[in-house]
C-alpha cells in the first residue's frame, strides 16, 4: 500500500518545458501521413483528441479544462470554429470573450497539446442553424452546402478569413503552432445523395478550395467516403473499428467517437457506460487505428439562444469525461485515462507494422503487432456479450469478460482489460440555498423580487401588416424566438360555428415549435411540439363576444434545425390554416388569408429589459403563475470557488440572465415520459442514443449553469423572462461539490500502469484521491474485503469480509489527498479461501 500527496517536481523541469515549446514555437513541425498514421517530424504518431468547444465555456475555465484534458490522456483538442456567432452581421466579425478562437488556441499550445481545428464551416453541434448565420438565408439565389456560386463564394470567405487568422498568429504547426489538422465540411456524406448531381462537383470544389489555402497541414472530411486526395476521410460513431479509408495511403482516423449523447427537453437523459466506451476505444485501436477523438471531452453548456435541433437543452453535457461544470466525470475520466496509458505502451510497436488477426474462438480475436527488433503488441477481445471467455494465447490463459478488450503491451501481461475499472467514482453532492438579495449595483437596497408585466399581443411601434401567414424565420431573421400574429375578428352572432350552443374552437396549424393563443388580452391556450415532431396541430376552445375580438397567436421557436439534407429550408411558425369553427357541425370560418399584424420579438426585447439598465418595473404584489412576466431581483455569490448553478424548480419555460449574460433557455416544467429509464445499464452489447436513459418523468434540466466569472460578490442582477407561468420565489442558487470517492477492485483486475507507464507487476491497486489538490480524505464511510455488493453510495457486505478492512483503510487513507492499497490476501487475510475477492471504498473527502 501507498500514500499520495504534497508537491512534487522543481525549477529544472519547468524550465526544460519551456525551453521545449520554444524551440517547437521557432522551428515549426512537417505534418504529413502515410497509410498507418499521422507522420509529425517524420515520426508516426498514436494520438489521442477530445472535443471542448470554446464558446459553451468561458476563457477562465478553459485553462483547467485544456489541463484536465492533458491529465486525462489527451494529446489533441478537436474544436469547431462557429460561424454565426463570429459574424453575426454579414461582414461585421466578431472574436471577442467566449469567441476568441486564437486565445483559445493559443492556450492549448501553451499546454503542450496539439489542435485539429474543424472549420467546417457547417457544423451541426446541436448547434443552431448548424453554425450557419441566418443571413445567408437572404442572398439571392443562394442553395446552402452545394454546387452553388453564392454559397460557395461566402464559403470561401470565411474560410479563408479563419485560416488567415490562424496563420497571422502563428498557429498552424508548419509555423511552430499547435493546429495539425483541420477539416473542411461536416458529415456531407450522410445526405450527399439528396442533392443529386451538384453533391460531387460541390465536394470537389471545397477540397480543392481547402487544399489553396496553404495551411501546411492535412485536411479531412469526416463521414465523406468519396473524398478527393488528398483529403483523408474519417469516422464518425460510436464505433469505428470497422472503418476502412477509401484508399490504402491515408490513415484510419476517428473524429467522432460519442462519448454520450444530447439531450432534449421532454425527453429522458442519455448517458453511455465507461465500460462500452473503453471497448470502443481499444477496438478502434486494436484494429489499426492510430487517432481518436471523444465526442465531447467537455461537452459545456449552450449560453443563450446557441442550441438548435430544436428542443435541444441548454446542457450539453454529453455525458462527457469532463462535466458541464468543468469537474471530471469519474469514472469515466480516470477509466479513460487508464486506457490511454495502455496505449501508449504499444504506441511504438503499433506505428511500425500493420497488425495480424486470429481468431482463438467464437466472438474471440487476438490482434498482434510484431516488428523485427522484437517489438510485441496484443489486443485480446471478446466481442460476445452473453460470458467469459478464457483465451489461450502464447501459451498462457486468459479471461475477458463479454464485450471486452486486454491490452498487452509487450504480448505477455495485462496492462487493462476495458471492463475492469480501476479508478475511483466521484457522487456529486449538490448544495441549495436562497437567493440572498442583495444591494444593487447603486448601492440601494432592494425588495426580493419587482417585475414587469410583457403585452399580450402588438406593443411595439415597428409592427406591420400583411395578408396571409408569415413564415416566422423569414419573418424575424431569427432575431428573437418570438413572433406574434394579431388578427381582429367582428362577432355578429349569426356566425354558422355558433349555432345550436356549439362552442367555438380556435384551430391553428403551425409548424412550431410552440404556440400561446390570447383572445381579448386573456391567456386561451397553449401547445407545444417535441423533439420527435416540431409541428403543432392546436384545438382552443375560446370565448368571442359580440362586437370587435381580437386574437393574438405568439408563435416560438426553441432553436433552429441544424442537421439534414436542405435543413435550413424547414420553416417555422403558423402556416395555417387558422379556423373559428363549431365544436358540434365543423362548420368554420377561415382566417388565414385575411389582413394579420405582426410584432417581431417582445416589448422587453426592445425594452433591453434582461441588460439591467432598465428602471421601470413593478414593485407591487407579485404575480405568479401568470405567462409573459418579466422578474427582477439581486443576489450575493455563494461563498467559495465551487460551481454554480440556478435552480429553476417552480418555473415554467423562458429564458434567464446574469448580470446581462444569457444563461439560456429554462424549461423545466416539460417533464420526460416515466418509462424507458434505467438506474444501471448493461453495457455489453451495441450503444444506441436510448440505450440508456435516466430521469424519467422529470425534467431534463434543473440546474442552469452560471460561470463564476459572470459573477460580482454581490449586486449581481438576476433577470427571467417566464413565458408560461410559474413562481420565481422557487428559484434557488446550487453549488456542487464533492459528496464522496469510490473505488471496487477485484484481485482479477489486472495491474495498473504506473505514472511512468509501465505495467506493474505487483498485481490489483485500488487508488483513492480527492479531486481537489486542497482536499484530504476524511473519514472512510465503507470498505470491504471479500465480496462487497452494490455500487458507490450504496455499497453493503457480503456473505464473506475481513474483520481488517476498515482499519486498513483508514490507517492508509485518512488525512491524506490520496492512497493506494493492494487487493490482496497479504493486505487483509483471506476470510474466504478460493473465492474470487474485492475491495470496495467509499470516503468522504473535506
Amino acid at each position: 500500500m501507498g500514500r499520495e500527496g504534497g508537491v512534487r517536481g522543481g525549477v529544472l523541469p519547468v524550465l526544460l518545458a519551456l525551453l521545449g515549446a520554444l524551440a517547437t514555437a521557432s522551428l515549426g513541425a512537417n505534418v504529413t501521413y502515410d497509410h498507418r498514421a499521422l507522420v509529425i517530424d517524420g515520426k508516426r504518431r498514436v494520438l489521442i483528441s477530445g472535443s471542448i468547444h470554446y464558446p459553451r465555456s468561458t476563457p477562465e475555465m478553459w485553462p483547467d479544462l485544456i489541463q484536465k484534458s492533458k491529465e486525462g490522456g489527451l494529446d489533441v483538442i478537436e474544436t469547431y470554429v462557429f460561424w454565426n456567432l463570429h459574424e453575426p452581421v454579414r461582414g461585421q466579425y466578431d472574436f471577442s470573450g467566449r469567441k476568441n478562437l486564437v486565445k483559445f488556441i493559443q492556450l492549448v499550445a501553451e499546454a503542450e497539446l496539439y489542435v485539429h481545428l474543424r472549420i467546417g464551416p457547417y457544423v451541426c453541434a446541436e448547434w443552431n442553424y448548424g453554425g450557419f448565420p441566418l443571413w445567408l438565408h437572404f442572398i439571392p439565389g443562394i442553395k446552402l452546402r452545394t454546387d452553388n456560386g453564392p454559397f460557395k463564394a461566402e464559403m470561401q470567405r470565411f474560410t479563408a478569413l479563419i485560416v488567415d487568422m490562424m496563420k497571422k498568429n502563428n498557429l498552424y504547426a508548419s509555423q511552430g503552432g499547435p493546429i495539425i489538422l483541420s477539416q473542411i465540411e461536416n458529415e456531407y456524406g450522410n445526405i450527399e445523395s439528396a442533392y443529386g448531381a451538384a453533391a460531387q462537383p460541390y465536394i470537389r470544389w471545397a477540397a480543392n478550395m481547402a487544399l489553396s489555402l496553404d495551411t501546411g497541414v492535412p485536411w479531412v472530411m469526416c463521414q465523406q467516403s468519396d473524398a478527393p486526395d488528398p483529403i483523408i476521410n474519417t469516422c464518425n460513431g460510436f464505433y469505428c473499428d470497422q472503418f476502412t479509408p477509401n484508399s490504402n495511403k491515408k490513415p484510419k482516423l476517428w473524429t467522432e467517437n460519442w462519448s454520450g449523447w444530447c439531450s432534449y427537453f421532454g425527453n429522458p437523459v442519455p448517458y453511455r457506460p465507461v465500460e462500452d466506451l473503453a471497448f470502443a476505444v481499444a477496438r478502434f485501436f486494436q484494429r489499426g487505428g492510430t487517432m481518436q477523438n471523444y465526442y465531447m471531452y467537455h461537452g459545456g453548456t449552450n449560453f443563450g439562444r446557441t442550441s438548435g435541433g430544436p428542443f435541444i437543452s441548454t446542457t450539453y453535457d454529453y455525458d462527457a469525461p469532463v462535466n458541464e461544470y468543468g469537474i471530471v466525470h469519474q469514472p469515466k475520466w480516470g477509466h479513460l485515462k487508464d486506457v490511454h496509458k495502455a496505449i501508449k505502451l504499444c504506441e511504438e510497436a503499433m506505428v511500425a507494422t500493420d497488425p495480424t488477426y486470429t481468431s482463438p474462438g467464437t466472438n474471440l480475436e487476438a490482434t498482434v503487432y510484431k516488428v523485427g527488433s522484437g517489438l510485441c503488441v496484443a489486443f485480446l477481445a471478446n466481442v460476445g456479450t452473453q460470458s467469459d471467455a478464457t483465451v489461450n494465447f502464447n501459451g498462457k490463459l486468459y479471461q475477458l469478460p463479454p464485450w471486452s478488450v486486454s491490452i498487452l503491451p509487450d504480448c505477455e501481461n495485462v496492462a487493462l482489460n476495458t471492463a475492469k475499472i480501476n479508478s475511483v467514482a466521484v457522487l456529486p453532492k449538490v448544495t441549495h440555498q436562497t437567493l440572498n438579495y442583495d444591494i444593487d449595483s447603486s448601492g440601494a437596497f432592494e425588495s426580493s423580487w419587482i417585475w414587469f408585466g410583457e403585452p399580450a399581443g402588438i406593443s411595439k411601434t415597428d409592427a406591420f401588416v400583411k395578408s396571409g401567414l408569415l413564415e416566422q424565420i423569414n419573418t424575424t431573421a431569427d432575431q428573437s424566438d418570438y413572433l406574434w400574429y394579431s388578427i381582429g375578428v367582428v362577432i355578429k352572432g349569426d356566425e354558422s360555428f355558433l349555432q345550436n350552443g356549439s362552442q367555438t374552437i380556435l384551430h391553428v396549424e403551425s409548424l412550431g415549435h410552440g404556440l400561446h393563443a390570447f383572445v381579448n388580452g386573456k391567456p386561451a391556450g397553449t401547445k407545444f411540439g417535441n423533439s420527435g415532431n416540431a409541428h403543432i396541430s392546436a384545438e382552443i376552445p375560446v370565448t368571442l363576444t359580440l362586437g370587435n375580438n381580437t386574437i393574438d397567436l405568439l408563435s416560438l421557436t426553441v432553436g433552429l434545425q441544424n442537421y439534414g439534407a436542405f435543413f435550413d429550408t424547414r420553416g417555422a411558425g403558423i402556416t395555417g390554416p387558422v379556423l373559428l369553427k363549431g365544436s358540434t357541425d365543423g362548420s368554420s370560418v377561415d382566417l388565414s388569408s385575411q389582413q394579420w399584424t405582426y410584432q417581431v420579438g417582445l416589448k422587453g426585447e426592445e425594452l433591453v429589459v434582461f441588460g439591467g439598465s432598465y428602471s421601470q418595473w413593478e414593485t407591487s404584489t407579485l404575480p405568479k403563475n401568470q405567462p409573459l412576466i418579466w422578474y427582477r431581483t439581486t443576489f450575493a455569490a455563494p461563498d467559495g470557488n465551487d460551481p454554480v448553478a440556478l435552480d429553476f424548480n417552480g418555473m415554467g419555460k423562458g429564458e434567464a440572465w446574469v448580470n446581462g449574460e444569457s444563461i439560456g433557455r429554462y424549461w423545466p416544467a416539460f417533464s420526460s415520459g416515466n418509462s424507458g429509464c434505467t438506474n444501471s445499464c448493461n453495457y455489453r452489447g451495441s450503444y444506441g442514443s436510448n440505450k440508456c436513459l435516466k430521469n424519467c418523468g422529470k425534467p431534463v434540466q434543473q440546474l442552469y449553469h452560471v460561470p463564476r466569472s459572470w459573477l460580482k460578490p454581490s449586486g449581481n442582477i438576476l433577470v427571467v423572462f417566464e413565458e408560461i407561468g410559474g413562481d420565481p420565489e422557487q428559484i434557488s442558487l446550487a453549488t456542487t461539490q464533492t459528496g464522496s470517492v469510490c473505488s471496487h477492485v477485484s484481485e482479477s483486475h489486472p495491474a495498473p500502469v504506473d505514472m511512468w507507464g509501465s505495467v506493474k507487476k505487483s498485481g490489483p491497486v485500488l487508488s483513492l484521491r480527492c479531486p481537489s489538490p486542497t482536499q484530504v480524505i476524511s473519514s472512510i464511510k465503507f470498505a470491504s474485503f471479500g465480496t462487497p455488493q452494490g455500487a458507490c453510495g450504496s455499497f453493503a457486505h457480503g456473505s464473506c469480509k475481513s474483520t481488517q478492512a476498515l482499519p486498513i483503510v483508514q490507517k492508509a487513507c485518512i488525512g491524506f489527498e490520496g492512497c493506494s492499497i493492494a487487493v490482496s490476501v497479504n493486505t487483509f487475510g483471506d476470510p474466504c479461501v478460493r473465492v474470487k475477492k474485492s475491495l470496495a471504498v467509499e470516503a468522504i473527502c473535506s
